[in-house]
């Protein structure tokens, strides 16, 4: 958790709802969307007298928090299913939601341990493997493993690889398990590997095998500062951010 605090410079559009008093704005974000939400708030606050607490984990944990009542305002998650969650308990209206990006699921090995890779062979992964794991989400709850599953499911891998997984509550874990050897294979998102120099991407699930991975963003309240940073995150100055860090 960090807080960012800055002078306002405001232009004209967000300084209807500023004041003397300094705003408090709460995010949850996915753990993939780390780097690239904590430069957008940086942004943002540029611009705004407000303080910005942001809260980064596995959407699923995130989504049963913010269900039982946990005290945000914006919450981004790595896919549809649990904002439609939100949605289904009344924590958010459908009205509120706005997808700002996608990614896309590679494969990785340690750094120069693996050169070549075959995406559909079985005997690849099982050499890949070497009597090792494969990091990946939580197959059933965290949306990199969701997708994961459903793209090996696909690709007739699945099988071959399911008793030997590191389920992980998120997917920055899944990439510091293959980082430290602790695992000789991992399904992470191409953003979280290109922040590496600790990993080898072996290849990129094919899209047609697995839903779109899409980040959408929910507003939590219709609190001006809420608002806002709504509206600062869909502006070209934070699509340019999502950009640089790999985001679609």
């Amino acid at each position: 958790m960090k807080l960012f605090k800055s002078l306002l410079v405001a232009p004209l559009f967000y300084m209807s709802f500023a004041s003397s008093a300094t705003d408090k704005l709460t995010v949850y974000a996915a753990s993939s969307m780390t780097n690239a939400v904590t430069e957008i708030v940086s942004a943002f606050e540029q611009e705004q007298d407000v303080d910005v607490t942001t809260v980064f984990a596995g959407s699923s944990s995130l989504a049963r928090q913010l269900a039982h009542g946990a005290p945000a305002d914006v919450f981004i998650s790595a896919n549809t299913k649990w904002v439609q969650y939100l949605i289904e308990q009344g924590v958010v209206s459908s009205d509120n939601v706005t997808n700002i990006a996608s990614n896309r699921l590679v494969i990785i090995s340690g750094e120069n341990d693996q050169k070549s890779f075959e995406l559909n062979d079985p005997k690849s992964w099982a050499h890949g493997l070497n009597g090792s794991r494969l990091a990946i989400g939580q197959p059933d709850a965290v949306p990199a493993g969701i997708y994961a599953k459903e793209s090996l499911k696909n690709l007739g891998i699945w099988p071959s690889v399911k008793d030997h997984l590191a389920p992980t509550n998120n997917v920055r874990i899944a990439l510091a398990l293959v980082e430290r050897k602790e695992a000789s294979l991992g399904v992470v998102y191409r953003t979280d590997a290109q922040l590496s120099n600790k990993v080898n991407v072996l290849g990129i699930l094919p899209e047609s095998t697995h839903q779109p991975i899409i980040y959408p963003m929910a507003q939590l309240n219709e609190r001006p500062v809420t608002k806002a940073f709504s509206t600062f995150t869909q502006q070209e100055k934070s699509k340019e951010i999502l950009a640089k860090f790999g985001f679609n």
